[in-house]
């Protein structure tokens, strides 16, 4: 019997009606199920009649999680699912969704793992470190990106990028970031970076406002290490950002290590839509929302 983990975002999902009706149409061809949440919310279940059981302990037995959010609610559940080889199937309660499969609307679609006969798209993801004085103090992967930036802080910084080969480039504005293609649609494009195909395997290193007319992005092949060094760390505020996560602060001399993973985030696949008719379609939100003055968070 297959072991699917629901996880439900507390946030998006307040009476978890989507999912318990996940959980009757999967109950009904025959799948076990339990209830996890991504991040804890006091109190949540239990008022509603809905067992919550610890992820950590759960993920070491499941076939499949299914993720009920955004794409922020993917995010904060690519390591775990990644670190124990689980894919994930998204049903999307945020906005655009790129990294979500299903909507709410589609749920019947759920019918169609009856016979585990489904595509599963492996993204790739990177390994973040920072080394101080040469010795790793922080360590984490990203299935989105990597960013350093100067935080809320009104000021430029400095950073100084290179790879294996040698210096690629220096970053005058308010940060840097390096993406996946997966992350390609979100932050990075939004710094104008470009869109790249999500099942690629490239580095993007896209500057946030830089302070120069002919700074640009790169996309570099996965074997390089890229990294990123704030020259005035001790005198201006730098951090690390790691998929929207908590930041890091860092000091002068500090070196952000950042390349491809051998962990890869693998994304469940029901529909045999194109990753082209996907971003027109979800574009085509965006632009919809727009002209509604309505505005969309990727």
């Amino acid at each position: 019997m297959k072991r699917v983990i629901l996880c439900p975002n507390p946030y998006r999902d307040n009476e978890l009606t989507v999912a318990k009706r996940s959980r009757q149409l999967l109950e009904q061809i025959g799948f076990e199920t339990v209830v996890c949440l991504p991040f804890s919310r006091e109190g949540y279940g239990d008022q509603l009649g809905v067992p919550i059981r610890q992820l950590q302990q759960e993920i070491k037995r499941a076939d499949l999680l299914i993720a009920f959010g955004g794409d922020g609610t993917i995010l904060h559940l690519a390591r775990t699912v990644a670190l124990h080889n689980v894919p994930v199937l998204g049903i999307n309660l945020g906005s655009l969704g790129f990294m979500s499969e299903l909507e709410p609307n589609e749920l019947e679609r759920l019918n169609d793992l009856k016979n585990w006969d489904f595509t599963v798209e492996s993204r790739m993801m990177l390994d973040v470190t920072v080394l101080r004085e040469g010795r790793p103090v922080y360590n984490n992967i990203a299935l989105n990106d990597a960013v350093v930036s100067k935080g809320s802080v009104a000021r430029v910084v400095r950073l100084d990028v290179t790879t294996e080969e040698g210096r690629l480039t220096k970053i005058t504005g308010d940060g840097g970031i390096v993406s996946t293609p997966t992350g390609s649609t979100g932050y990075s494009m939004a710094a104008g970076g470009p869109i790249v195909e999500p099942t690629a395997r490239n580095l993007l290193l896209t500057p946030i406002c830089p302070h120069s007319t002919r700074a640009g992005s790169y996309v570099l092949s996965p074997e390089h290490i890229i990294t990123i060094e704030a020259a005035d760390a001790n005198r201006k505020f730098v951090y690390l950002s790691v998929d929207g996560g908590k930041a890091f602060s860092l000091k002068n001399g500090d070196k952000v290590r950042v390349r491809q993973s051998r962990f890869t985030t693998k994304l469940v696949r029901l529909s045999k839509k194109s990753f082209c008719e996907i971003l027109d379609s979800k574009m085509g939100m965006e632009v919809a929302t727009h002209e509604g003055l309505s505005l969309i968070h990727i």
